[in-house]
């Protein structure tokens, strides 16, 4: 008998999946030009140059032998030490190459970090809205999961609801910020709250409780907001990244995992990474990526296409009467559905061709995600059909 529980996972893609597929579909049956897919996550702008320009060096110049090869299980040690490098550059955090984990993509990072840390039965609480794939990760790492909505004024974490939450099984909370779904960004004074409210449980229940900071995002923020580094207010953090995003290689599935020097027996955590890593057979991430994000450091992805779209969308939406939280980060914006049932709105939306995907996966009812990291073409293109869609709701 196969897993039932892994054969429903396998039958019932994402929703978020489900409507890509769909415009897929619509996209052969009537034109990619006509079709206005706000459904994926997927980076348009291409990687930066140098990235390009780095893999055909190395390609030409690297023994194809060390290039092409197994790299340590944890990852090359030239490119640890390059990223806990690049880590201590930016943010002081005490990063060494013992303490980090080379892996396929932020997904991975997610899965050996839970693996590592989770026990049977212990919780893992989610800030809704989340990224529906939390509860996948947790829950096949033995948690269980707690969802905490957040304040939906602002999408800041809502702490009477989380102080309630937190219990003595609680063992971590993922915290991503720049937010998927909202793109908003959690304030200084909200993660020195949340740190202060963690230590204070932490003692009470005598138990460590850890921050997974997931952090894809991270380089992707507008004007001069400034995004907290976890690790630097609260000890026990285990950061999980992807350059998917900040350098436009979702499909290249290159990250890593950066255990804190303050983690409490932070030796024994990253053993622990090193352990989930090799029971899930993510040993030895691409090698050829790990050499070229280790000489790209700190470069980004022109990201003002992604200021010039998010202002252009959000700007007529709200004009238009629809109701949403500015974002400050990522590529998404996060509309709160004008009828209770945002699945029935994005069914509506489909009649103007335009693909978006309704909250309910996200943990926070009522909302639909639009991403906004799609040609500037595409969304002019769309607006009119966005302002009909909403007269029909007068």
């Amino acid at each position: 008998m196969i897993s039932q529980k892994m054969t429903e996972l396998g039958l019932k893609r994402s929703v978020i999946r489900e409507i890509f597929e769909y415009g897929n579909k619509r996209r052969a049956e009537i034109g990619a030009e006509n079709v206005f897919d706000f459904s994926l996550g997927n980076p348009s702008i291409p990687a930066p140059e140098a990235v390009n320009n780095t893999m055909k060096r190395l390609i030409e110049e690297k023994d194809p032998i060390a290039l092409h090869g197994y790299t340590s299980a944890q990852g090359a040690l030239p490119v640890r030490q390059a990223i806990a490098d690049d880590i201590n550059k930016r943010f002081n955090a005490g990063a060494t190459p013992d303490l980090l984990y080379m892996t396929c993509g932020a997904a991975a990072s997610l899965t050996i970090t839970l693996n590592a840390i989770v026990n049977e039965g212990d919780e893992v609480i989610v800030l809704a809205p989340f990224f529906p794939e939390y509860r996948v990760f947790a829950e096949k790492a033995g948690a269980k999961v707690t969802v905490v909505k957040c304040r939906e004024s602002d999408l800041q974490i809502d702490f009477c609801a989380l102080d309630k939450a937190i219990n003595a099984r609680t063992k971590a909370i993922i915290v991503n910020s720049p937010n998927n779904p909202s793109g908003v960004v959690l304030s200084e004074d909200t993660i020195k709250e949340l740190c202060e409210l963690l230590n204070k449980k932490s003692k009470e229940y005598e138990n460590d409780i850890f921050i997974i900071a997931d952090e894809p995002y991270r380089e992707l923020v507008y004007g001069d907001v400034f995004v907290p580094f976890i690790p630097n207010y609260y000890d026990n953090t285990v950061v999980c990244y992807s350059f998917s995003k900040s350098l436009s290689l979702p499909g290249e599935r290159i990250g890593y995992i950066f255990v804190s020097p303050k983690v409490c027996d932070c030796k024994n955590v990253y053993a622990a990474v090193c352990g989930a890593g090799r029971a899930l057979g993510f040993v030895c991430a691409p090698s050829l990526l790990q050499y070229t994000v280790a000489e790209c450091l700190g470069m980004t992805a022109d990201i003002s296409v992604y200021d010039k779209n998010r202002n252009l969308l959000y700007n007529a939406l709200t004009e238009y009467g629809y109701e949403a939280v500015r974002p400050d980060g990522a590529f998404y914006l996060f509309v709160k559905s004008p009828e209770k049932d945002a699945a029935a709105f994005c069914e509506r939306a489909k009649k103007y061709e335009i693909l978006i995907v309704p909250s309910d996966d996200f943990g926070l009812e009522g909302y639909v995600r639009i991403s906004y990291c799609v040609s500037t073409q595409m969304i002019e293109k769309s607006l009119s059909g966005f302002e009909k869609l909403i007269e029909e709701y007068r």
